[in-house]
């Protein structure tokens, strides 16, 4: 039953489900670099790769800030600051995760495992960011933005301008929606001498600055579509994430964040399976 209470313990951790937000990019990477053709053991080992690479970078983000997560009344619950689990067993947990994700990357392609250690250093970095500059958010926006050019490279073995695309939109994606989670925690990065753009230029300019990123998203994924050649199912995955990120948008104001939660997991957990559901619909159909 011990191994059990530990499984429990990461999962509270790292947060498996939160995977979901950055492993679908990785798919519509592959699908669209494969045309469609994507096989059982590549949907697999690119599963593999983004597990262990998220679940390493959320550790690493828990080690890293343990201190500050105590003072936080938001995050002083996490397994970390409450003692109920040891450094050491959270550095086990990065170790093999590290492992987990070089050994997908050697089983996708050559290129991936070359290109791995980019990812490996952009998620040691991510956690530093934020004690000296608000451009963090863009940083944690890279690292999900390697998401779908990983995923094409795992199928076509090469790097082309058309991941390259979708990896730049996956990052303003994530910075725009990582913008407004910070939006709960800005009286408290003040007083800690934390940065992030709510913080720094208050959240009124932090929603406008999310909605441009988001803006921009949804034209660079329009460019995609018009670059590959893409049919009208794409761009009906594309119509239903701009409707989602308006949505997002609608139910949050400076005024009122309690509806953020919703807006940051459910809203853009959608946006993610939604547009990789449309892009595979686009070579069934």
């Amino acid at each position: 039953m011990k191994v059990f209470r530990y499984l429990k313990l990461f999962y509270d951790l790292v947060r498996f489900e939160h995977t979901l937000f950055a492993l679908p990019f990785a798919y519509i990477g592959a699908v669209l670099g494969a045309g469609g053709h994507i096989s059982i053991y590549q949907i697999v080992w690119i599963a593999a790769a983004m597990a262990g690479a998220r679940t390493a970078g959320m550790a690493l983000n828990r080690l890293v800030d343990q201190e500050i997560d105590a003072k936080n009344p938001r995050t002083a619950g996490r397994p970390l600051p409450k003692g109920v689990i040891s450094r050491g067993k959270v550095w086990g947990l990065v170790i093999l995760s590290f492992a987990v994700l070089l050994y997908a990357a050697y089983s996708l392609s050559s290129l991936c495992l070359i290109l791995s250690p980019i990812a490996v250093a952009l998620l040691f970095m991510y956690s530093y960011f934020k004690r000296f500059t608000w451009f963090s958010h863009v940083v944690l926006g890279m690292i999900l933005g390697c998401a779908p050019i990983g995923g094409w490279i795992a199928v076509t073995g090469r790097l082309d301008m058309a991941p390259i695309a979708i990896g730049a939109a996956v990052t303003l994606w994530t910075a725009g929606f990582d913008i407004l989670y910070a939006c709960q925690d800005v009286a408290f990065d003040v007083r800690e001498g934390l940065y992030s753009i709510p913080a720094t230029f208050g959240i009124k300019a932090s929603l406008a600055v999310s909605a441009l990123f988001h803006l921009c998203t949804v034209m660079i994924l329009l460019g995609v579509g018009l670059y590959l050649k893409l049919g009208w199912l794409f761009y009906t995955g594309l119509a239903v994430t701009a409707v989602l990120l308006i949505y997002e948008h609608s139910i949050i104001s400076p005024k009122d964040l309690t509806r953020l939660n919703e807006a940051f997991f459910n809203v853009n957990s959608w946006i993610s399976v939604s547009l990789f559901i449309f892009t595979v619909l686009n070579y069934v159909v």
